[in-house]
């Protein structure tokens, strides 16, 4: 396929103003489902003129988007909670009382994974409306072995049922289900550690995540599954410093961490220790927003620091309900005052970062064809419209959707 007239942002320039890598008039080879060339019209090589041409008109044209940070899998809803929320009660008093992810894991455990499914395919449906081509989805409402691999079977499924690339990731330590109260270590021997062996052995992991917060796990808790991670040969992530600084970004910096989640109450020895270890930062606005949260995460500090900051939904039923990359990009820039560059970066080039994925998020020779086509001139226009997907069409593999 050959793509022609394309307002190109390849997202290979240097950071600053030249940060789009933007070519006005230009096209673009696809080969399979590798990217074979990129650039101005004006030279494309003669080899390639003769291809079946697809004619965009002059619309912009990116990296597909990837969401690094979903839980697009799970069973009911947490409306009511949403109401509590609102007056005064506080997301670790409800989680406290049995709200908050445990009011999931209950009804998680009580749906099959066919239901699983069901119930998370239009939500991805909404994350590909809104130009995304990869997305992560972790387990983490189960609690139990059998409950976890569920949840993780049901999001492998998703990718033989959308066009989407999905990557999984085993977040069994995401609280502590009431059998275990007051036993974390046993919880993390038990359960976590046990399904996450049995999670590998089934093909069914891609990396490992746990929630480092006063309401879950600290970092001795999470010492030993980071271990046996390591062991395995899986990469680490981990929700860190979202309601209080437990020192858990400088901990996931010291387990060589794909990325460090929120960082609401990120310390300046967190930021340290991410950019030494090259530790991506993953900023989730829709937690923020819908927990009206008013500590903000020191966005200048990392920047400051060099620490690659990514952009994704947290879509989840609690505290981020959010579907859609375009929005979570417009609430990065306006409650954090992220750039409209940094926040296409955040879901291209550093989102695919945050999940080891080294042939995407760019437009560049020998990566995957993944490609966004938009209804827009600029890419600041993807941050700058609310609640809007300008989405025209994709190209998914080398494949333009249907």
């Amino acid at each position: 396929m050959l793509l022609t007239h394309a307002t190109l942002a390849t997202m290979n320039g240097p950071m600053g103003t030249e940060g789009y890598g933007l070519i006005p008039d230009a096209a673009v080879v696809i080969e399979g489902d590798r990217i074979a060339w990129a650039g101005p019209m004006a030279e494309l090589p003669t080899a390639f003129r003769s291809l079946p041409e697809h004619d965009v008109a002059g619309r912009l044209v990116t990296p597909g988007l990837i969401d690094c940070h979903t839980h697009a899998v799970f069973a009911g809803h947490r409306a009511v909670e949403f109401e509590l929320r609102l007056q005064g009660a506080s997301y670790e008093e409800i989680a406290r009382a049995g709200g908050g992810i445990l009011s999931t894991v209950t009804a998680t455990r009580a749906a099959s994974e066919d239901d699983l499914l069901a119930r998370a395919l239009p939500r991805v449906d909404q994350l590909i409306a809104s130009g995304a081509t990869t997305i992560e989805v972790k387990s983490g409402y189960g609690l139990t072995v059998e409950d976890e691999l569920k949840m993780l079977r049901a999001a492998r499924r998703i990718g033989r049922s959308r066009p989407v690339t999905v990557r999984t990731t085993h977040l069994a330590a995401h609280a502590i289900p009431p059998e275990f109260k007051g036993r974390a270590t046993a919880y993390i021997a038990e359960v976590a550690i046990s399904s996450l062996r049995a999670a590998h052995a089934e093909g069914l992991v891609d990396a490992v995540d746990a929630f480092c917060e006063t309401i879950a796990f600290s970092t001795d808790d999470l010492a030993p599954l980071f271990a046996e991670a390591r062991a395995l040969g899986l990469p680490v992530k981990l929700h860190a410093e979202q309601l209080t600084d437990q020192g858990g970004a400088a901990f996931a910096a010291r387990h060589g961490a794909l990325s460090a989640d929120h960082l609401e109450y990120l310390s300046p020895e967190g930021v340290a220790a991410m950019a030494a270890a090259g530790t991506v930062a993953v900023i989730l606005p829709g937690a923020f927003y819908t927990l009206r949260e008013s500590q903000l995460p020191p966005i200048a500090a990392l920047r400051e620091a060099g620490v690659a900051m990514a952009v994704a939904t947290d879509l989840n039923p609690g505290s981020s309900p959010l579907a859609s990359l375009t929005l979570a990009m417009n609430m990065a820039c306006t409650l954090f005052r992220l750039t409209p560059e940094e926040a296409l970066l955040g879901t291209t080039v550093h989102a695919a970062r945050a999940l080891g994925l080294a042939d995407r998020g760019r437009i560049a020779p020998s990566l995957r064809a993944d490609l966004a086509i938009w209804d827009a001139d600029h890419p600041a226009e993807l941050s700058y419209r609310i609640g809007a997907t300008p989405l025209h069409s994709r190209i998914f593999g080398g494949s333009l959707d249907a």
